[in-house]
């Protein structure tokens, strides 16, 4: 589940740097490197919109592993 976790905040970083950067300066990543609209696009944005739900749900489960885990894992 430990990777899970690290795939599901890579998503969420990806997802904020890019909803930053719409926000600061009108410029969507995603769409521009994949066509606003297009299937990858939209598989992106829904990615993380899923890590965002899974991060959301799973918040203290992950807070225990990530506690639990011993150092260097």
């Amino acid at each position: 589940m430990k990777t899970l976790d690290i795939i599901a905040a890579v998503l969420l970083v990806i997802g904020g740097l890019n909803w930053g950067l719409v926000g600061a300066a009108d410029f969507d990543v995603v769409a521009t490197l994949f066509g606003g609209g297009s299937a990858w696009s939209k598989l992106i944005y829904s990615l993380v919109g899923i890590s965002a739900l899974y991060q959301a749900l799973q918040w203290k489960a992950i807070q225990q592993r990530w506690l639990a885990a011993p150092a260097g894992a």
